[in-house]
């Protein structure tokens, strides 16, 4: 089966109420843009020479605007569903009572975990889609705009195979399904994930579409992320390291750093104020490799305390001198 008649079908599926509220790639109206310009060279005065090469002005304009128009509101469609789903599994106070509360009239957790499952499939179908029509685009222009395209795509950061959502996603999947040993494989024929400290690689498998793989290393210190934070260039860090780069305290918060600071692995500046923190990945480290999260955590804890002496100290003397 073609991917076109694939997408078509899971459009048509069973997720149809799901997708009722959520945006998709119009694939066959950009497949048809790009028909159209198939006709080009047989009709030299549809379209400028150039389009024989690397451009074609008749469809840049429909194809790539579009396309980006549809990844911008799918990403911030997932974004906003895959939020609104975790905040409901790891709420707090009044609210985590409500929803226990509900757990005796109503099975949640079951209705949760599918809208979880659907929410991947969501996103990796989308994400497949835009790259099979970018290649598509680069095989009849002859060109490599689209493969240009997908950068542009991580730099406005809507490319949804490298949103940390998806793996809070699939930390969410794994922290309701799988077992609490430390290294852990294919547990059902439609999810399986392969995580260790020695590889920190973190793997969906989805039926019949594609193998995610997520590198859950942190750029600075080179071991598995601890107390994970996903900046918003999406990404991913310790806290403690995450604060170093930013050079302020781990009490204080990543939100404390200043607009000018950069993200250590891409530069960009202006990350840190909607860093985003990965609690589901967390609980997922924690359930899965104990050890190992009790001696970061010791650590971080250790270095906090160091900190704050340091900060109350340079507080006390800035208060004498001033007298």
């Amino acid at each position: 089966m073609k991917f076109g008649e694939a997408f078509t079908e899971y459009l048509k599926g069973e997720q149809d109420r799901f997708l009722e509220k959520c945006c998709h790639v119009e694939y066959k109206n950009l497949k048809n843009v790009l028909k159209t310009c198939q006709t080009c060279k047989a009709s030299p005065d549809s379209c400028s020479p150039d389009c024989q090469c690397q451009s074609c002005p008749l469809c840049d304009q429909k194809f790539f605007s579009e396309l980006m128009k549809e990844a911008s509101q799918i990403a911030g469609c997932f974004s906003s569903r895959v939020r609104h789903l975790l905040h409901l599994h790891v709420a707090t106070g009044m609210q985590r009572y409500v929803m226990r509360l509900r757990h005796c009239f109503k099975n949640d957790q079951q209705a949760m975990v599918l809208e979880g499952w659907m929410l991947i499939e969501y996103a990796t179908m989308n994400a497949l889609a835009i790259r099979k029509i970018l290649k598509k685009y680069d095989k009849i222009h002859s060109s490599v705009n689209g493969r240009n395209f997908k950068s542009k795509l991580l730099a406005e950061h809507v490319e949804l195979l490298q949103s940390p959502w998806l793996i809070e996603l699939g930390a969410f999947e794994l922290n309701f399904n799988g077992s609490d040993d430390g290294d852990f494989n294919e547990f059902s024929s439609q999810f399986s994930c392969d995580f260790n400290v020695a590889s920190p690689v973190m793997t969906l498998m989805l039926p019949h579409t594609i193998k995610l793989e997520f590198d859950l290393t942190c750029a600075i210190c080179l071991e598995v992320v601890f107390n994970p934070y996903a900046l918003s260039c999406g990404h991913l860090f310790c806290k403690s390291c995450a604060c170093s780069a930013a050079s302020v305290f781990i009490f204080q918060g990543l939100r404390a750093a200043s607009r000018e600071s950069k993200c250590p692995t891409c530069r960009e500046v202006g990350v840190y104020a909607k860093a985003v923190h990965m609690l589901e990945l967390d609980m997922l480290l924690k359930n899965r490799c104990k050890d190992y999260w009790k001696e970061r955590l010791a650590a971080e804890r250790a270095e906090m305390v160091k900190q704050s002496k340091h900060y109350w100290d340079s507080q006390a003397k800035y208060a004498i001198g001033m007298f």
